[in-house]
């Protein structure tokens, strides 16, 4: 059972026990409404974080892996900047995985290709990733999934069973949408803030701060600063004997159709 489907279980019985001792006047009002600002809470958590596979089921970590093994995904491309993560990666000898944006491709079809020529894995960002596509309709979302796919097959020739949701962001109508296209939803459990925080100290802390066998690293092959915390934590990754793998080997799954 999702985690959604038990807390609405236990909110509605428990507004329904509140509403009865409300109508006998044994409770106040006030009880129902604090219980309903504490759905809302809860919920709200469980739109903001993938992690919490509130409304569907995500690979986030890989606890189980005995090797020390991580991987690193980046996010939004590919851009300019791709190419430049791309001879970083090959300078360390690893692999990453990139999950792309259906119009980004198109725009630079070139790029995309050569992140599958040196071997890379590309999964599936949505074709727009639209600021506002979190309240998409679920037939809207399934076409920005698969418009997104169209786009990754014409540079790859091969069909993309990765996903991951702009922003983290999950909701009723992405999970219908996922369960009809039948990706395998891919989230993190080492989030970077590369978009937002500008210093390489602490972006870099935040990553190898307590990292884990199986850890999955977001990061974004759009952003500058991303470039030299990326070689920073390749020299981490080596020091500290990690091999970087791609997600459908930390996860023994497939990558593509």
């Amino acid at each position: 059972m999702l985690i959604r489907n038990f807390v609405n279980i236990v909110f509605i019985v428990a507004g329904i026990v509140m509403i009865t001792a409300i109508s006998f006047n044994k409770l106040s009002v006030w009880s129902l409404i604090v219980l309903v600002f504490c759905w809302v809470l809860i919920t709200t958590y469980g739109v903001l974080n993938i992690k919490a596979e509130y409304f569907l089921k995500s690979l986030n970590n890989n606890p189980n892996i005995k090797e020390k093994k991580v991987a690193i995904t980046f996010d939004d491309g590919p851009d300019l900047n791709t190419l430049k993560i791309l001879e970083v990666l090959d300078k360390y000898k690893v692999k990453g995985t990139f999950f792309c944006i259906g119009k980004q491709i198109e725009t630079h079809p070139d790029i995309a290709k050569e992140i599958i020529k040196r071997n890379h894995v590309i999964g599936n960002h949505t074709h727009t990733h639209d600021k506002f596509i979190d309240i998409y309709s679920t037939n809207r979302f399934i076409n920005e999934i698969e418009d997104a796919d169209i786009a990754i097959q014409k540079i790859s020739k091969k069909k993309p069973l990765l996903f991951r949701p702009p922003y983290g962001i999950t909701n009723p109508n992405i999970a219908r949408a996922v369960k009809k296209t039948g990706h395998t939803v891919i989230g993190w459990n080492k989030r970077s803030f590369d978009t937002t925080i500008p210093s390489e100290k602490v972006i870099l802390k935040r990553i190898t701060n307590n990292l884990k066998n199986g850890d999955v690293i977001l990061l974004h092959d759009t952003k500058l600063i991303t470039l030299s915390v990326l070689e920073q934590l390749l020299l981490f990754l080596q020091s500290n004997n990690y091999t970087t793998v791609t997600i459908d080997e930390l996860f023994s799954i497939q990558a593509y159709a």
